[in-house]
């Protein structure tokens, strides 16, 4: 199984979610071709609803420790409530270029 299917197989069997994205960013950064080590993650949920953005990417990663331990090395989240979502008009922000480096890139 990927990394990518882990994160969606456990934040789906964890939370409640109207909406998953996982979506695999490395080939955005200084990483060897096919890595799976940077995600964005759109998350919308009914659980959100009360909490502020530190408790829900708590919550999150919570339920990702292992992969946050081993082959993720960023994770950018989004998380919403259904009104959220709504409101953003179903969009989330676009990610930035990659602003690093590779350690073989410093002289």
């Amino acid at each position: 199984m990927s990394v990518k299917q882990q994160i969606e197989s456990k934040l789906s069997n964890a939370l409640p979610l109207t909406l998953l994205e996982v979506v695999n960013e490395s080939h955005m950064h200084s990483v060897p071709p096919g890595s799976e080590s940077h995600f964005k993650v759109v998350l919308v949920s009914a659980e959100f609803a009360g909490k502020r953005a530190v408790a829900r990417h708590q919550l999150v990663y919570g339920v990702l420790a292992d992969e946050l331990a081993g082959p993720v090395h960023a994770l950018a989240l989004h998380t919403y409530t259904v009104e959220e979502w709504q409101q953003r008009n179903a969009a989330a922000p676009a990610s930035p270029e990659c602003l690093g480096g590779s350690r073989h890139d410093r002289g």
